[in-house]
């Protein structure tokens, strides 16, 4: 990506080694608390099991920065509705490491009593990070905000998974939140961002990415 390495993992975050940092997108913390007040019940438990699987990830890479690709709170006052303990779990892994949180739509403010830098966007190195990807963006943008999915057919039976979608000049990460859907990367909607066949995606396994050109993938 622009000239810079970048990994993907299978939980959907991206590492990128040369820059010690960790991406995640569309956390959505407090999803269910904000359908909640809206009367849509759901079970309460959404924020706990992002966080455990964020925590997971951030063991394992130990990067010295973490950027969060926007949409990170359900809504603007979903950082405020944060539990005490899952406060202070999420505290605990900004302890000793940068932490960026970028605006989304969701979330266009900047979180409440959380450490961490808020920005609209940033660049770092060659790449840059926003949350949703710009039609016209240069070259090594990382971006989130679509929650890319794709479905294939093998054998005579369809598989559909979020997934990470490039071109090579730009990724777009999937959602990593626990109760977060995906849009299918052949849907009208990616038409902007890819706008010829000429991309591929990377399905979310157990323990692996699969990978397919877009010529490979139906719709919905």
């Amino acid at each position: 990506m622009a000239g810079e390495l970048v990994g993907l993992h299978d939980s959907g975050a991206l590492w990128w080694p040369d820059g010690d940092t960790l991406v995640v997108a569309d956390l959505h913390f407090e999803k269910a608390s904000s359908f909640a007040r809206k009367g849509v019940m759901l079970p309460p438990y959404d924020t706990a099991a992002t966080l455990e699987k964020l925590a997971e990830v951030i063991e394992a890479f130990q990067p010295r920065r973490v950027v969060a690709l926007g949409d990170s709170f359900h809504d603007a006052n979903g950082s405020d509705r944060l539990p005490a303990s899952y406060r202070a779990m999420l505290t605990t892994l900004q302890l000793g490491r940068e932490w960026i949180w970028v605006t989304g739509n969701h979330d266009p403010i900047a979180p409440v009593g959380l450490c961490g830098e808020t920005v609209d966007e940033v660049a770092l190195g060659g790449l840059m990070f926003r949350h949703e990807p710009r039609a016209d963006a240069e070259p090594g943008e990382i971006s989130g905000h679509l929650h890319p999915a794709a479905r294939v057919r093998r054998y005579g039976r369809a598989v559909r998974r979020p997934c990470f979608a490039t071109n090579g000049h730009r990724l777009v990460l999937p959602a990593f939140g626990i109760f977060t859907g995906g849009l299918n990367v052949l849907d009208e909607a990616w038409a902007e961002i890819f706008p010829t066949q000429a991309f591929s995606v990377f399905l979310l396994g157990e323990a692996r990415l699969y990978p397919f050109t877009a010529s490979r993938l139906v719709k919905d």
